[in-house]
């Protein structure tokens, strides 16, 4: 069925179904001229949005309709989970083409709905608009956080650790598989290519990182170098990471080889892990839940400027912000 077929409110009435997940502070969804809902009291509301466009963010001959609004969605919970707060609310808007089939736009909602209902957020509204070229998705997300729970990426200390959650460079890994013909043979592909198309962001553990004494954080989006760059800049204060500690799956080793590149440099410029790099003190990391490859002490801030990596010989290289920038 095509979209001219049902038209924008038809659309509308397709997707509605199953967008309110959680009702508490919900007045008004979709439907009316704006969602209506009610801020946590004594809360600090937080607001960030992301664009995704065809071609530039995804290619889709690789990704699902359903991949892509689940990824969509996911990208803009992780600024929320590196602030330390917990997402509440979203509004998506679509730009399609006229020969995007209403099945398609179908599933990609599908997706959006699945990960909603594992964070518990309300799909409350948005905009559906044509294309000439290519589809563009947008998905703005509000949050909530108490006061003493924010996390700045502004606050390290010289004498923090520096730290991570998860495996770092599956992402960008996973995405150069995708683009290699018969990939799926590859046993170790599996993990990569879905930490890639259905990333899934530390909303919990951002959530917990204040408790437990995080300093500044971030989410690590473009490439652990850049992030790195923004704790130290913002921080006013230089980073020291160990190239050695720096948390990589054996997943992405094995498929960094048959591409002939450094495993550690899909973890430093690839991007889009969606992982959290945080700061804190050594004996407040030392009372972290001890889960297994939950976190990992990759560095220290001291006095200065700017991000250095020491690998096994010892001399420090200057780390750069290489990973993806729109405009670099």
């Amino acid at each position: 069925m095509k979209l001219s077929e049902v038209g924008e409110f038809g659309l509308i009435d397709l997707i509605k179904d199953g967008a309110t997940v959680d009702q508490t502070s919900l007045v008004v969804g979709i439907g009316d001229d704006a969602a209506v809902y009610v801020p946590g009291r004594g809360k600090l509301e937080l607001l960030t949005t992301d664009m995704l466009v065809e071609k530039v963010h995804f290619d889709l001959t690789t990704t699902s309709p359903w991949q892509l609004g689940y990824k969509a969605v996911a990208v803009s919970l992780s600024d929320i989970a590196a602030m330390g707060g917990k997402p509440k609310h979203i509004v998506v808007s679509l730009a399609l083409t006229v020969e995007t089939s209403v099945e398609y736009v179908v599933n990609l909602y599908s997706g959006i709905k699945e990960i909603c209902r594992e964070y518990s957020v309300n799909l409350v509204g948005g905009d559906t608009v044509s294309s000439p070229e290519g589809l563009v998705i947008n998905v703005a997300v509000t949050g909530e956080v108490e006061p003493a729970g924010l996390l700045r990426r502004s606050g390290a200390k010289p004498g923090d650790l520096v730290a991570v959650t998860g495996y770092l460079g599956n992402s960008a890994c996973g995405f150069d598989l995708l683009r290699r013909r018969g990939w799926e043979d590859y046993e170790y592909a599996w993990p990569l290519v879905t930490a890639h198309l259905t990333p899934r962001p530390q909303v919990a553990l951002g959530q917990s990182l204040a408790a437990w004494g995080a300093t500044s954080a971030n989410d690590i989006s473009d490439g652990l170098a850049s992030e790195a760059n923004e704790l130290a800049k913002a921080s006013g204060k230089a980073i020291k990471l160990y190239s050695e500690k720096i948390p990589l799956s054996p997943e992405l080793v094995q498929a960094a080889a048959l591409f002939r590149k450094k495993p550690l440099d899909y973890a430093l410029y690839g991007g889009e892990d969606y992982q959290l790099v945080f700061t804190i003190s050594p004996e407040q990391f030392a009372r972290l839940p001890q889960v297994a490859g939950q976190f990992s002490a990759i560095g220290e801030v001291a006095e200065g400027e700017g991000v250095t990596l020491l690998g096994q010989t010892g001399k420090p290289v200057r780390l750069n912000p290489k990973g993806y920038n729109h405009f670099r």
